[in-house]
């Protein structure tokens, strides 16, 4: 599609055809726009086509016909209530100009001027106006004519859902609903009932404009399939449900396994998340740290060289320290001191306390601090020494 770079915008062309318009009311009427008789209405189906039939004629005799000098300038425009004016073709100078889907039907030299629609839509809908100028070979406007078409495109019925309400039980009372979500214009409903007993059903059991249909005490010979037909005058839709009426025994049975089934799948459910419980508190169990057991209390060294082998170096520095002869002052002249056995000394280091028990009492190894009871059993030997009195004799 070409488009000139020399053609105006869309106001300025509404401004330039109302000057050529007022230029042509000033000169005799030479121009004049034809639409059929009957067809200045119409109406076109959603996903058709539609032509806009519109042509012109020169009024003056000796221009019957087209001739090289005349040079039209058409503009068809759309207009719909709480919208601006579309510009949908133009043909100025030679070049058009158009919507997507919009074309001239022939070849504006013929003076025909009519619009083709294609692949409709709803939106299409609205009246179109074709204003056409006619200029002569020095650009002076001849005539000029404007006008409109209706344009009402219609929508078939959708095809429409179909939905049971209420519990079909023999007694009960049911509802049928049928609703198409579009259609222009507003659909008509229609339910019928299949064979092998056909039934048509009216007013004021069927709702044709909402599409119900409501079924009052049924009974199993009213069950088969329903049919429901939303029309309108440009084509129609249809869509069905079956109705299986229920007696009290069937629908027990119905209730009964429905019921077996659920409480069959909440047992089901019950033991999958006893399972699940089972094996998480068992893997708890195996990733638990035990508590560790108490420990065992430290049993008492034995006596003698038993003490010392067990304990080792420790025994033996004890031993040093304990029998080291206290910082005592030098004796007197003539006072003799005990001395202990060798065996005393080799078993006079002192136990270790237990663990378990009170700290054992201090003993003092100095000599005449030790009680005889306590070097005895220390194993010392005991060794009588004389006294001496005060002059210096033995007693």
């Amino acid at each position: 599609m070409i488009i000139p770079a020399r053609i105006p915008e869309p106001n300025l062309l509404r401004v330039l055809f109302l000057g050529l318009s007022t230029l042509a009311s000033f000169s005799l009427a030479q121009l004049e726009l034809h639409v059929p008789a009957g067809l200045n209405k119409l109406e076109a189906v959603e996903g058709e086509e539609v032509v806009l039939p519109v042509w012109y004629t020169m009024t003056t005799p000796e221009q019957s016909s087209s001739h090289p000098w005349e040079e039209p300038l058409l503009i068809w425009f759309l207009e719909q209530e709480g919208k601006e004016l579309n510009q949908v073709l133009s043909y100025i100078y030679g070049a058009v100009s158009s919507k997507p889907r919009v074309s001239l039907v022939h070849s504006i030299t013929t003076r025909n001027v009519s619009l083709r629609l294609e692949a409709l839509q709803e939106k299409d809908s609205g009246t179109y106006r074709c204003s056409i100028n006619v200029q002569d070979g020095g650009g002076t406007a001849v005539g000029h004519g404007s006008k409109s078409i209706e344009l009402k495109v219609l929508v078939p019925p959708a095809p429409p859902s179909c939905s049971l309400q209420g519990a079909p039980y023999v007694g009960t009372n049911v509802t049928l609903n049928c609703k198409s979500p579009r259609s222009k214009p507003t659909a008509q409903y229609q339910w019928e009932k299949l064979a092998p007993s056909a039934q048509v059903f009216f007013g004021p059991t069927l709702d044709a404009v909402r599409g119900s249909l409501k079924l009052t005490n049924i009974s199993t010979s009213m069950s088969g399939v329903y049919v429901c037909k939303a029309q309108n005058r440009v084509g129609f839709s249809k869509c069905n449900v079956t109705l299986e009426v229920m007696t009290g025994s069937k629908a027990a049975v119905v209730v009964g396994a429905v019921v077996g089934t659920l409480v069959g799948l909440v047992l089901l459910a019950g033991l999958v998340l006893l399972y699940q419980r089972r094996t998480k508190t068992l893997e708890e169990l195996a990733n638990d740290i035990k508590e560790d057991a108490i420990a065992p209390r430290t049993l008492p060294w034995t006596k003698g060289s038993d003490t010392i082998s067990k304990n080792g170096t420790l025994s033996s520095v004890s031993s040093a320290r304990a029998l080291r002869p206290p910082k005592t002052a030098p004796p007197r002249p003539g006072t003799f001191t005990p001395t202990p056995s060798i065996s005393s000394q080799a078993l006079s280091s002192p136990r270790l306390p237990r663990t378990d028990g009170p700290p054992p009492q201090a003993v003092s190894l100095s000599p005449g601090g030790v009680s005889s009871s306590a070097l005895s059993r220390m194993g010392a030997v005991p060794v009588m020494v004389p006294a001496q009195s005060q002059a210096g004799s033995l007693v």
